[in-house]
């Protein structure tokens, strides 16, 4: 396991410099991150995999028969693959590390991060042209270059209000302020932060991986909270503020606001339920329907507890 002076890839950082200086702060470029990378998959082997029921791909083609940044969903077919356009598609599989031994081996070089806060690795192949268009995620990104040549640029920062193009399903960004600009190699590495707009583009045929991690939205923590509150018939009822008959009409008074936030303060506060249900979520599996085909593993220890794929163990 990394340590914190250790050499975070082959850059001239330690790991700490790396997640003081970096960590979702600012785009680096790591030149030959691994040297003499030969890719553990091939594009044939990807397009196999999307053909799989149970494994999630994608198909984008920047200008389809429905328009502009087409999607399609798999499992695919293989004639799917003979009706693509010759340039400017590209072939996403998600959480390939589940299912290709080669490619989950790649996590150990980035074993200084928390190991419940990796989402998947994500393949993508493209030929000449082929992109996703330009773009921002809410989560950290390591973008291996596995085959190929692709040409990124990273731009603004973006957020929830960032207009986007419309009549397409994906979310493209309708501006894009290209700052910095990278072709990467096999071997090479893009570290990217949340919210940062990117495109990458492919030069000719080529793969990337893309290792991501968790960043579930408050909204989506919350809903689960609530859930896990229901689970356990949880004691806390609204009660009403001190009364008075002025606040015996239409208008919501403040002080039943106040009441809220103090309901919502006394369950904050309960550090105990908090850290077990937040063990629990984040290790519950991206796809536990197919735990037992996947053999996946997620594991955290809170508070002297294990936690293994969302249950206590210990």
């Amino acid at each position: 396991m990394n340590s914190s002076t250790d050499i975070f890839l082959h850059t001239n950082l330690s790991v700490d410099e790396f997640l003081s200086e970096y960590w979702q702060k600012q785009p680096l470029l790591i030149p030959n991150a691994f040297p003499n990378f030969e890719s553990p998959l091939s594009p044939d082997e990807l397009a196999g995999l999307s053909l799989e029921e149970g494994i999630e791909s994608r198909i984008v083609i920047e200008q389809g028969k429905s328009g502009l940044w087409e999607l399609q969903t798999g499992p695919f077919e293989e004639s799917t693959f003979t009706h693509l356009p010759d340039s400017h598609w590209s072939l996403l599989v998600q959480a390939v590390d589940l299912w290709i031994p080669e490619v989950k081996a790649l996590l150990q070089n980035f074993d200084f991060l928390p190991p419940w806060r990796l989402d998947d690795i994500m393949v993508s192949y493209a030929p000449i042209g082929g992109s996703v268009g330009p773009h921002f995620d809410y989560y950290d990104v390591f973008l291996l270059q596995g085959l190929g040549q692709r040409h990124w640029k990273v731009g603004q920062t973006c957020d929830y209000n960032s207009p986007r193009l419309v009549n397409t399903p994906l979310r493209i960004l309708s501006e894009f302020n290209s700052v910095q600009e990278w072709t990467l190699n096999p071997g090479d590495i893009l570290y990217l932060p949340p919210q940062l707009a990117h495109w990458g583009v492919a030069e000719n045929d080529c793969l990337t991986y893309s290792i991501g991690f968790r960043s579930p939205s408050l909204s989506d923590m919350l809903g689960d909270l609530a859930t896990e509150l229901m689970t356990q018939d949880h004691p806390a009822y609204f009660r009403d503020p001190k009364l008075t008959t002025a606040m015996a009409n239409e208008t919501i008074h403040p002080l039943f606001i106040q009441q809220v936030k103090s309901l919502l303060g006394e369950l904050l506060d309960d550090e105990k339920l908090l850290s077990e249900w937040f063990a629990r979520y984040m290790t519950t599996p991206k796809y536990p329907e197919l735990i037992e085909e996947t053999d996946e593993k997620r594991v955290a220890s809170i508070a002297g507890k294990t936690y293994l794929n969302g249950d206590l163990v210990s």
